[in-house]
């Protein structure tokens, strides 16, 4: 008798789940983006047809019809998928908006040398400070009531400034008020900050920075039963 596959063997070793291929993965993408976004992907496409349509006519006018087509086919999906690229993060950011951790999943999205510690600082009422390092230096994010932010923000600066010495330490708080950065401007606006270190000076900040205390820490050995945790630190634990 055949053996049957075991749970482990069907779902990869260790149990882990197989990821989704890159098709797959885009095609999931396109979805949302036509339920958020109707006219996005025909646009795209729209784009692209009037590009190869162009190459061609001129490949045709020319006498080169096959060389231009060729150019322009590779062109036509370059300028589409880039159409499509921009529509789906406008989307992101839409469905992002007014979420918690939606400064949190921008920041650890970004490209570049950036070292991002999320949940640096907390309190009971869900507001939250992200610490992030890079070439302008310190960037705190915080998000959740400005007013609270102030307080744990003054803080945090406070901490950090034990070891950042010289070094810049900016903050913003994520939002759509007054003071405030929207999320879709979150990532513009860090790249935008002027460039203090380089990347010998950013290694040593971070280095530094580990070595900090952690700004509210956790009991050591097991938690006693019964007992609860601030509402800060649960998003923290593995379980």
């Amino acid at each position: 008798m055949a053996k049957k596959p075991s749970s482990q063997t069907t779902s990869g070793k260790g149990g882990a789940e197989k990821q989704p291929g890159r098709l797959k993965q885009i095609g999931m993408v396109a979805k949302v983006v036509h339920q958020q976004s109707p006219k996005s992907i025909p646009l795209a496409a729209a784009v692209a047809v009037v590009i190869l349509a162009v190459a061609i006519s001129v490949g045709i006018w020319t006498g080169s019809w096959i060389i231009w087509t060729l150019t322009g086919i590779p062109l036509a999906f370059l300028v589409g998928f880039i159409i499509f690229t921009r529509s789906a993060q406008r989307v992101q950011y839409k469905m992002l908006d007014g979420r918690l951790g939606a400064g949190m999943a921008i920041l650890e999205n970004m490209r570049g040398n950036w070292v991002v510690e999320p949940g640096v600082a907390a309190n009971k009422q869900m507001d939250v400070v992200h610490r992030v390092v890079g070439r302008p230096g310190v960037v705190l994010v915080g998000e959740g009531d400005p007013g609270r932010l102030r307080g744990l923000i003054a803080a945090e600066k406070k901490r950090v400034s034990r070891v950042a010495m010289d070094t810049p330490i900016y903050d913003f708080k994520v939002g759509n008020g007054e003071d405030q950065v929207p999320v879709s401007k979150l990532q513009r606006t860090l790249v935008k900050l002027p460039r203090n270190l380089d990347k010998s000076g950013t290694a040593e900040l971070n280095y530094r920075l580990k070595a900090l205390p952690a700004a509210m820490q956790m009991p050591k050995g097991p938690i006693p039963k019964g007992a609860k945790m601030p509402k800060g630190m649960r998003g923290k634990m593995g379980g």
